[in-house]
């Protein structure tokens, strides 16, 4: 008996309602060749129904939505609105009111010539990156003193419990267990920012657990210095709320850029977000140039979460079959349109699983 997805669909702001058309495209082959269904709804917050309606994310939806086995989202973000206010409140509000933890990042690259680095190939371009959801800096509320004048101070602390710690390092030794290096990398900024000591300390302790698993530090400087010159140092790493948003769009320069670049936003065993990383790109919106590579890889993130591994499979082939083929002219936007990609896409699937 086929299994059932309750999936709802943000494409929200700029070009995410084009890229998330060509994800629900290649989703549509997926259920129809794996013997699964989806039942999808469609919700339109974003920029365009918040100056419409002056409402983000009312409560009755946001209640129904928690009610989903996934979401999956476009992109968010308008100039029409106060900068954060649209992303808070959609993004934020998913992954911190219903305590989205693990942010996952893969960056994998599938032909060298997508990458940037001289005599780097998809063998050294192969690492996950798992950045904590749901503390730092990003979670709580700023601050000003004396707004406005010579005098003023503003402030956002960047706050770590162990709880929160702890969960997303024991994680990230999990999905170390799973890969064939088992390295793990811890990247912090502990020697300046001493709060960050916690890290160092909750990861030693963890790591006496995983005595398979081997361990490695990084400050997020250095970290980021060694992606570039050698990105093969790196397997499975972890890391902070602000550094893992940092690093991971490094990282998804080394893979080809922001149109191949897919997030998970997990709660393990809970409704959980996948999406693109990239923005919404306000001025490409509707012009049918995006890339929506990242999408579709979501959508495989999204397959493999919801226990449909042979699917994501598929669709991860699909993608990487398509990259190193030669009917790819390059990844920057309008080199194919957007709906041409998910054509090569589904076709690429149908070759693989016919």
């Amino acid at each position: 008996m086929s299994k059932t997805h309750k999936i709802a669909v943000l494409a929200g702001d700029g070009i995410g309602p084009e890229v998330v058309r060509e994800g629900l495209r290649i989703l549509d082959a997926a259920q129809e060749r794996f013997g699964f269904s989806t039942e999808r709804v469609e919700y339109p917050f974003g920029t365009d129904h918040w100056l419409k309606t002056e409402k983000i994310f009312p409560d009755a939806e946001f209640a129904a939505v928690q009610q989903m086995d996934a979401v999956l989202l476009g992109a968010i973000g308008d100039p029409r609105a106060p900068v954060g206010l649209i992303e808070r409140g959609i993004i934020g509000k998913l992954r911190w009111e219903l305590d989205m933890y693990i942010n996952l990042r893969p960056i994998k690259l599938y032909d060298e010539r997508y990458c940037p680095l001289k005599d780097k190939g998809p063998e050294d371009v192969d690492m996950v990156i798992v950045r904590e959801n749901t503390e730092d800096a990003y979670v709580h509320p700023p601050v000003f003193q004396h707004k406005g004048t010579a005098d003023e101070i503003a402030e956002q602390p960047m706050r770590y419990t162990r709880k929160g710690t702890e969960r997303v390092i024991r994680y990230a030794f999990e999905l170390a267990m799973t890969r064939p290096r088992r390295q793990l990398t811890l990247i912090d900024k502990a020697n300046a920012v001493r709060a960050q000591d916690l890290y160092t300390r909750v990861f030693a302790e963890v790591a006496l657990e995983y005595p398979e698993v081997k361990t490695d530090h990084a400050y997020i400087d250095a970290a980021c210095m060694w992606m570039v010159k050698n990105p093969e140092w790196f397997d499975v790493a972890v890391t902070t709320n602000l550094f893992g948003d940092i690093i991971t769009d490094l990282g998804a320069m080394l893979q080809g850029g922001m149109g191949v670049a897919a997030s998970a936003n997990l709660h393990p065993g809970k409704l959980s977000l996948f999406e693109p990383i990239h923005g919404s790109m306000p001025k490409a919106a509707g012009k049918n140039t995006a890339n929506p590579v990242a999408t579709i890889s979501a959508v495989s993130l999204m397959l493999d979460y919801l226990g449909e591994k042979e699917a994501a499979a598929a669709v991860e082939g699909a993608i990487a079959d398509l990259l190193r083929s030669d009917r790819v002219k390059g990844l920057k936007a309008g080199l194919h349109s957007t709906s041409e990609w998910g054509d090569m896409v589904l076709e690429q699937m149908g070759a693989l699983t016919a």
